[in-house]
C-alpha cells in the first residue's frame, strides 16, 4: 500500500486541525482553501480573496510537484450568489485555457470565518510526478 502524504499550512498560520493537503497513491487531496494573505488576514473584496485562494492552492501545489493544470476536480464554495459571475471570469483567468477541471460551485449560507466570500477546495492527479 503506498504511503499517505500530508502537507502542512505555512508556518506561523493558525488553522483548524487538518492538512491543507494530502497525496495518496497519484491523488492529492487539497483542503478548501480561503483567500488569506501571507500573514494569515482574510482582506476584504471578493477579487482579492480569490487571488490568494489561487495563490495558496499553487503553493500547496507546487510543494506535491503538480501544477494547477494536474487538477481533475474543483469545488468552489461562495457565500454570496453576486459573486458567480466574476468568479467565472477570474476563474477562467487563472485555471485556463480549456481544457478546465471538471468544477462544483455552490453558494452556501456561511463559511467557517464570517469575513470568508470564498473557499476551494480541489483534487489533482500526481500520475507522472
Amino acid at each position: 500500500m503506498a504511503p499517505i502524504r500530508h502537507f502542512a499550512a505555512p508556518a506561523g498560520l493558525t488553522t483548524p486541525p487538518l492538512s491543507f493537503a494530502v497525496r495518496t497513491g497519484d491523488l492529492l487531496f487539497v483542503s478548501g482553501i480561503p483567500g488569506f494573505d501571507a500573514d494569515g488576514t482574510i482582506p476584504e473584496g471578493f477579487e482579492a480573496q480569490f487571488g490568494f485562494v489561487v495563490r495558496n492552492i499553487k503553493r500547496v501545489l507546487e510543494e506535491a510537484g503538480a501544477t494547477l493544470r494536474d487538477l481533475v476536480k474543483v469545488n468552489v464554495l461562495l457565500t454570496r450568489a453576486s459573486d458567480v459571475g466574476p468568479m467565472n471570469a477570474l476563474y477562467a483567468g487563472a485555471f485556463g485555457p480549456a481544457p478546465y477541471p471538471a468544477r462544483t460551485t455552490c453558494v452556501v449560507h456561511a463559511l467557517p470565518n464570517p469575513a470568508m466570500l470564498i473557499e476551494i477546495e480541489c483534487v489533482a492527479s500526481l500520475a507522472g510526478h
